[in-house]
C-alpha cells in the first residue's frame, strides 16, 4: 500500500476500532426465510424480501420465458434503443397499481430518485424541503441539485409549515419524504404534509420503497394507505423489495412522466432494466394484484414477533410497519449481538451509525410473509438467549 492511499487505511482501522466496521457475508442460496452462509443455515431476519417473492416460481417462470422470447439486455439506454414492449407493458401494469396515468421504470430505487428529484429543482431559485431522515439516494438526489435546502424535523409538519414560510417566494417548491422510514419503520405524517403543500403550492414527492406491496390495499402504498390518490404529485417505487426483484420506477401524471423522460439522466445515460428482472417484475405487480394473501401474511407475522419481543422486555422503538428495530444504543454492543445470533443460527446484522445516529445502534428484523410461525419461534429463543446473555433483558 503506497502512502497516497494511507487515509484510506486508517479510516478502515478507525471503523474497526468503534466497531463500525461491515463484515458483509455471503448468501450461498436462493433469498427466502433461510438461508445458506459459509455453509451454514440460518433463519434470514434482516432481508428486505417482504413478500416472499426473492425465489417464487411464478416469477422465474415469467423471467425464463422473457429471456426465450426478448435476450437478456436491452443493450441500450431507454432514450435510444433500449425500450422494450415489456418495459412499457410493466410500466403500464405499474400505473394500474398505484392508480396514477403513467409510470417510468429505472435501474434501482436509488437511480429512481437520482433521475426523480433534479429535474424538478432545475434553478438555484428553486427549494426543496427534506425530511431529516430522509434515505441516502433522496439525500444524493438533492446533492445533484444548486436548490436551495430546507431541512425539517423529523416527521413535524408544523416545522414543515415553518420552513415553508420562510421559503414561500421561491418560484419552485418541492417537499421531499420519505413514506416509510426504513431504520425506524415508522410513517410519515403524509396527510399533513399533504395540506401544508397544498396550502403554499408545493410540489410533493414521496420515496415509498419500504410502503410498497406493504401498506393499502394489496400493497399499494402509502398514498393508497392514506387515501390521497391525486394529492401526492410524484411517487418512487421500488422493485427490490415487496416485490423481490431489483429496480426502480416513477409514478404520475402523464407530464411530469414526459418530463422525466426527457430530463432524467439515469433513464438517459444508463441502460434499460434488464429483460428478466422486468418480466418478474412483471409478475410481482399482478400477483399483488390477484390477491393480498401475501400482505396479510406479512402484517399477521409482524404482529406476532413485536408482540413477542415486547413481552420479552426489548425495545423495539416506534415501528408501524413490519420493520422491528432491536435498540441497543452502541455498536459495539449491536455488533457483538449479532455475532451471538449467528452463532445460534439466526442472520440479523447490525445497523449503526452513519446509517443511524449514534447511540442508537440495532438489530433491524425485517419480517418477511415467508416466515413461518415456527421461523419466528426460532428467532425469538435465539433473542431471549443472547438477550439475557448481554444483559440486554
Amino acid at each position: 500500500m503506497t502512502s497516497k492511499f494511507s487515509f484510506v487505511s486508517q479510516t478502515l482501522e478507525q471503523l474497526k476500532k468503534e466497531g463500525r466496521y461491515n463484515y458483509i457475508k455471503e448468501n450461498e442460496g436462493p433469498q427466502g426465510a433461510w438461508l445458506i452462509i459459509n455453509g451454514k443455515k440460518v433463519l434470514n431476519m434482516c432481508s428486505n424480501n417482504y413478500l416472499g417473492l426473492a425465489n417464487d416460481p411464478r416469477l422465474k417462470q415469467a423471467a425464463i420465458e422473457a429471456i426465450e422470447k426478448y435476450g437478456v439486455g436491452p443493450g441500450a439506454v431507454r432514450s435510444i434503443a433500449g425500450t422494450m414492449k415489456i418495459h412499457r407493458e410493466l410500466e403500464k401494469k405499474l400505473a394500474e397499481f398505484k392508480g396514477t396515468e403513467r409510470s417510468l421504470v429505472l435501474q434501482s430505487g436509488f437511480n429512481a430518485n437520482l433521475a426523480g428529484i433534479p429535474p424538478l429543482l432545475p434553478t438555484p431559485e428553486a427549494a426543496v424541503f427534506t425530511d431529516e431522515l430522509n434515505h441516502a439516494s433522496i439525500i444524493d438526489g438533492i446533492r445533484l441539485t444548486k436548490a436551495k435546502r430546507y431541512i425539517y424535523k423529523h416527521g413535524d409538519a408544523s416545522d414543515l409549515e415553518a420552513k415553508l414560510k420562510e421559503g414561500k417566494d421561491h418560484p419552485i417548491k418541492l417537499i421531499v419524504t420519505d413514506g416509510v422510514f426504513s431504520m425506524d419503520g415508522d410513517l410519515a405524517p403524509l396527510p399533513e404534509i399533504v395540506e401544508v403543500a397544498e396550502k403554499y403550492d408545493a410540489i410533493v414527492y414521496v420515496d415509498d420503497a419500504h410502503g410498497e406491496g406493504v401498506l393499502g390495499d394489496h400493497g399499494r402504498g402509502i398514498v393508497d394507505h392514506f387515501k390521497l390518490h391525486g394529492r401526492v404529485d410524484v411517487e418512487l417505487g421500488t422493485l427490490s423489495k415487496a416485490f423481490g426483484v431489483v429496480g426502480g420506477y416513477l409514478a404520475a401524471e402523464s407530464l411530469l412522466i414526459d418530463y422525466y423522460e426527457q430530463s432524467g439522466r439515469p433513464y438517459l445515460f444508463s441502460s434499460a432494466l434488464t429483460v428478466p428482472d422486468t418480466a418478474a417484475a412483471l409478475r410481482a405487480v399482478e400477483i399483488l394484484m390477484e390477491s393480498d394473501e401475501l400482505v396479510r401474511k406479512l402484517w399477521d407475522n409482524a404482529k406476532y414477533f413485536k408482540e413477542q419481543m415486547q413481552s420479552l422486555g426489548f425495545d423495539i422503538g416506534h415501528s408501524q410497519t413490519p420493520i422491528t428495530p432491536i435498540m441497543l444504543g452502541e455498536s459495539k454492543v449491536a455488533q457483538e449481538f449479532s455475532a451471538k445470533l449467528f452463532e445460534k443460527g439466526v442472520f440479523a446484522t447490525p445497523i449503526f451509525y452513519p446509517t443511524v445516529p449514534k447511540g442508537k445502534a440495532r438489530i433491524r428484523v425485517m419480517i418477511s410473509a415467508a416466515h413461518s410461525k415456527e421461523d419466528l419461534d426460532f428467532g425469538l429463543r435465539a433473542f431471549e438467549e443472547v438477550g439475557k446473555e448481554l444483559k440486554i433483558i
